[in-house]
């Protein structure tokens, strides 16, 4: 069974190809990770998942999408990391770190409180973006981001790749999916630009590879780094899987070493024909076309599924999300149901 054979990429191995897929919790205090986050991401270590990813984490504070999300924009953030992060390793799972911005996204409200706009006077900001166009009704209107802002930000997701390093990550996860920044810029349905950063393919691309460019280049040699994109808008005229895999392969040459792939996000009201593995083909795409490892996500819940996935080589790992949120343990039903043995804790021994 290929879904508990180890994966190696860069000097580290992944016990499985069994990841928990970021989760936005919303229950940080001024972008530090509470005691919710250590028992949250230190269940699905002990569930026995390879790689337990943390939610989009802010580069910088008005780079998250609630007030309620994590950061590593501040030194600060660092300490209440570490804990976090040497639980999931005792438990022999590779902790991971996903950084993001949340562009045009950001400044609004959790999903429990309605989700939308959050006024300056109760703790939200102005976002930004690379054009001056709100996501959707109800969402803040966004400042055109300046060149100065950009050389900014691509700073701000090197400067926090060093405090995960201190923290003890050893994997990063570059959030360019999902209607944020990066993917703000990369999709023709959001950035309407008339600069470096516009129009063309290889403008709209820049960003993202500039920060990409930056990160490895910081991120310890053997270490993984990891892109998501959105490998379609699902809209005419948008983004889609062709420049997706021109995309990877530029990412591939900059050293990055896996793609993690979903889809969407970008803009409002598409039809997404959602269903078990809807995204599977597109990190098959773009593994088959470059050569850089991908890894598979959604509607990815059962164990004969998922073993499919790896086995027949659409990915080389899969990431679980909402089945994750339903079934800490999930990698251990797995193993039973796929005739596998896996070492549970010693405290959970008896158990088993």
């Amino acid at each position: 069974m290929k879904l508990f054979t180890p994966l190696r990429l860069g000097e580290l191995e992944f016990k499985n190809r069994i990841a928990v897929s970021p989760m936005c919790e919303y229950s940080a205090k001024e972008g530090h990770p509470t005691t919710w986050h250590l028992v949250h991401l230190g269940s699905r270590a002990v569930g026995g998942a390879s790689l337990v990813m943390t939610e989009a984490t802010g580069v910088q504070a008005i780079g998250r999408i609630s007030p309620a999300d994590t950061g590593i924009y501040l030194d600060e953030h660092v300490d209440s990391w570490r804990p976090i992060v040497e639980f999931i390793r005792e438990q022999g799972a590779v902790p991971g770190m996903q950084l993001a911005h949340a562009g045009r996204k950001g400044s609004t409200a959790a999903p429990w409180l309605g989700g939308k706009a959050i006024a300056q006077s109760d703790g939200g900001w102005t976002p930004v973006a690379p054009s001056a166009v709100a996501f959707d009704n109800g969402y803040p209107m966004p400042k055109e981001m300046t060149l100065a802002e950009i050389d900014g930000v691509v700073r701000d997701f090197e400067a926090a790749a060093q405090r995960a390093l201190q923290a003890g990550f050893q994997v990063i996860e570059i959030h360019a999916a999902h209607g944020y920044l990066l993917h703000e810029f990369y999709s023709p349905l959001s950035n309407f630009r008339k600069d470096e950063y516009g129009g063309s393919f290889e403008n709209r691309i820049r960003f993202v590879l500039r920060v990409a460019k930056a990160i490895r280049e910081l991120w310890p040699a053997g270490r993984p780094v990891f892109v998501r994109i959105s490998a379609t808008d699902w809209k005419e005229g948008g983004w889609d899987i062709r420049q997706s895999v021109e995309l990877c392969r530029k990412l591939k040459e900059l050293g990055v070493d896996l793609i993690d792939v979903s889809s969407a996000g970008v803009v409002p009201g598409v039809s997404i024909p959602v269903g078990p593995g809807y995204q599977t083909e597109f990190a098959a795409t773009i593994r088959r076309e470059t050569g850089i490892a991908t890894g598979a996500v959604g509607m990815i819940m059962e164990p004969v599924q998922a073993e499919t996935i790896v086995s027949t080589g659409q990915a080389d790992m899969v990431l679980l999300a909402r089945e994750m949120l339903r079934d800490p343990y999930w990698p251990r039903r797995a193993a039973q149901v796929l005739g596998q043995k896996i070492k549970a804790p010693v405290q959970y021994e008896r158990a088993w």
